[in-house]
């Protein structure tokens, strides 16, 4: 294990923790700091090198950290319990309740992202949530699911067959112990955005990431919802939201946007003609 301490503007907290994301941290670690500061202690499975990370992370201090030597694991576990994020009960495995209720999301956190503690998947929860409360969710897919979180929750509020799909195999594993974890038939399949997934397929698609995939490719995600589908996007900061717009809206239509701190989701709904 490898860890840098980062120093960034107050402001810069949220966008330089996503980029340390980006970047496969394994955990990032907010330390206080001068005013106007933040420390963030970000650990990583390899040496990446400080200027390396630098250089991902412009106006920010990068250096190299010593790893403190602590049991992670047991430290993890006294920080993370069970929380509410809309209507779902969110607990790791080693604190839900058994049995389960249909309302309760049980999750082991890992490598994957989407334990919901992050803005961006409890944006999701609450789109999908609004979502069924007004329409029928029919055939489902999570692209690049993670945990496959948002997946289940679909699920539970009666979407079917609902598919969860990432390039990465550490990811599709995790979506795969998720649905058991939670007694959801999820088809797990491992995929590179919506590329061999057949189009206009789908009638809710999930899609909880980056924004410069979201903008890359586009045209590919616009592609998989099936006539009158709806489209959920988050993984975007506040700034990235024009960006975004600028190549969905006209493809999709007109969004509603949802924030929370200094994150957004952007809902599209297909009028089906």
């Amino acid at each position: 294990m490898h860890a840098f301490r980062v120093v960034v503007a107050a402001a810069d907290e949220d966008s330089a923790v996503a980029e340390l994301w980006e970047a496969a941290t394994s955990g990032v670690e907010v330390r206080p700091a001068a005013e106007g500061l933040v420390e963030l202690l970000a650990y990583f499975p390899t040496d990446l090198g400080a200027p390396a990370l630098a250089a991902a992370l412009p106006g920010a201090a990068v250096e190299a950290a010593d790893v403190p030597d602590v049991d992670w694991v047991a430290r993890f576990r006294e920080g993370f319990r069970a929380f509410d994020a809309g209507r779902f009960r969110i607990a790791p495995v080693w604190d839900a309740p058994a049995p389960a209720s249909p309302s309760t999301l049980v999750v082991d956190p890992g490598r994957a992202f989407g334990t919901g503690t992050h803005e961006t998947t409890r944006l999701c929860l609450e789109s999908i949530e609004a979502l069924a409360a007004r329409r029928r969710l029919g055939r489902t897919l999570d692209l690049g699911a993670g945990t496959g979180l948002l997946a289940i929750a679909a699920q539970r509020l009666g979407a079917g067959p609902v598919f969860a799909t990432d390039v990465d195999p550490e990811a599709t594993a995790s979506s795969a112990r998720h649905a058991r974890l939670n007694g959801a038939p999820l088809r797990v399949v491992r995929a590179d955005g919506g590329r061999g997934l057949r189009p206009a397929s789908f009638d809710l698609v999930l899609a909880n990431l980056m924004a410069l995939f979201l903008v890359d490719r586009a045209a590919e995600v616009r592609s998989l919802l099936a006539p009158g589908g709806a489209l959920v996007l988050s993984g975007l900061l506040t700034g990235d939201v024009p960006a975004v717009r600028a190549v969905y809206d006209p493809l999709c239509g007109a969004s509603l946007e949802r924030r929370l701190g200094e994150w957004a989701a952007l809902v599209y709904e297909d009028s089906g003609r």
